[in-house]
């Protein structure tokens, strides 16, 4: 088993050059592709229709090559799309191509990557304990297919269900007393929150609807949720390093405390042979890193280390734009390199203020 990943910038959403002239090459084959990672130059927001410009054009440039119709695409690939690129953030995509068979002998830890489904969920269980629960399932059962323990689960990448739910059936909910939560606010936070309960991260005791967005004691340091309206089922994809693979790719992946802490991503980057000696990576280290991904958030207390920040009090730039572009810049500054993935909103995702930091690298 052996996972490749190709870093391809790009001119704009619908921009598939790059993976196109893979395809063309040889270098990369469509059927085994996993999943397209990126970044467009839209607001990130609900009406952010760059994501579903560079999807289309993903769906339309490997339907031909797999033999499928366009809406049937992302049955086979999962694209994970975030929109915002403030500040120094370059557009880009990240192809994660999977091939070969697993080793019958254990070896040097080195990355994988799958794909997962939880079950179709119902509007009332959006933001409780039958999301948590049913999440934590299938990201445990994911975890053994790719015969991962959980210290070996690096980075788990969801797009959280938000099913429809009609007028009639939000009022009949809260007039029973359990007004819905079928929002993105509580399907990331109930992804992440079963993302840390599969892995050992928090204990079933300590969970219920109650804690969710409540007790911000209970996070996952691996967990990277955004959600999607009138998504049925939660999208799941999970990168860890097992003994069982090859390849030369690892993960590894650290908790920041907060957006300034450069002191963990140079930690991260020595844990996977790229020690950061004179401020920033060299050239010859940068070529060694694949693909950067994170979670920003504004912290809620309204304050960075004792000192009071505005990012939840700007009227003119909202604050998802705001923490996107400043953690970026951070983590540029210490990698030299701008294709950074940031996300935004990071309920239950880490520390408040703080996030998850995961990194694909190639061993020194």
């Amino acid at each position: 088993m052996r996972v490749d990943a190709f870093k391809l910038p790009t001119d704009g959403p619908a921009d598939v050059r790059g993976l196109q002239a893979l395809l063309d090459d040889g270098a990369v084959r469509a059927d085994e592709l996993v999943c397209v990672l990126g970044k467009t130059e839209g607001n990130g927001g609900r009406n952010d229709f760059t994501r579903d410009l560079a999807m289309r054009a993903l769906e339309d440039l490997l339907a031909p090559r797999l033999g499928l119709p366009p809406a049937r695409v992302q049955d086979r690939v999962v694209f994970s799309l975030s929109g915002g690129t403030e500040g120094v953030v370059s557009p880009h995509v990240v192809a994660f191509a999977r091939s070969g068979a697993w080793s019958e002998a254990p070896g040097p830890k080195r990355l994988v990557v799958g794909t997962a489904h939880t079950r179709p969920f119902t509007p009332a269980e959006i933001g409780r304990m039958p999301q948590i629960e049913e999440t934590a399932r299938a990201v445990a059962e994911l975890a053994g297919e790719l015969r991962l323990a959980p210290g070996d689960v690096h980075l788990v990448q969801m797009k959280g269900a938000i099913p429809k739910a009609d007028h009639e059936a939000v009022l009949a909910a809260r007039r029973a007393g359990a007004p819905l939560r079928n929002d993105m606010v509580h399907s990331r936070a109930a992804s992440a929150l079963g993302v840390a309960l599969a892995l050992g991260e928090v204990a079933r005791a300590d969970l219920s609807d109650d804690v969710v967005c409540d007790d911000w004691s209970l996070y996952s340091g691996v967990a990277s949720c955004s959600a999607k309206p009138g998504l049925q089922r939660t999208e799941i994809l999970m990168f860890g390093n097992s003994d069982r693979a090859g390849g030369d790719l690892v993960v590894g992946h650290t908790v920041l405390k907060d957006i300034l802490d450069v002191d963990a991503v140079r930690a991260l980057l020595a844990e996977l042979g790229l020690p950061v000696t004179g401020g920033q990576l060299a050239p010859e280290q940068r070529a060694h890193v694949l693909g950067v991904f994170a979670k920003s958030e504004a912290d809620p207390r309204g304050s960075i280390r004792g000192r009071r920040h505005t990012m939840l009090s700007d009227d003119d730039i909202d604050d998802t734009r705001h923490s996107r572009g400043a953690l970026a810049a951070v983590l540029a500054s210490v990698i030299g390199d701008p294709c950074i993935y940031v996300s935004t909103r990071a309920e239950h995702h880490g520390p408040l203020g703080g996030g998850p930091l995961a990194i694909i690298a190639r061993v020194p």
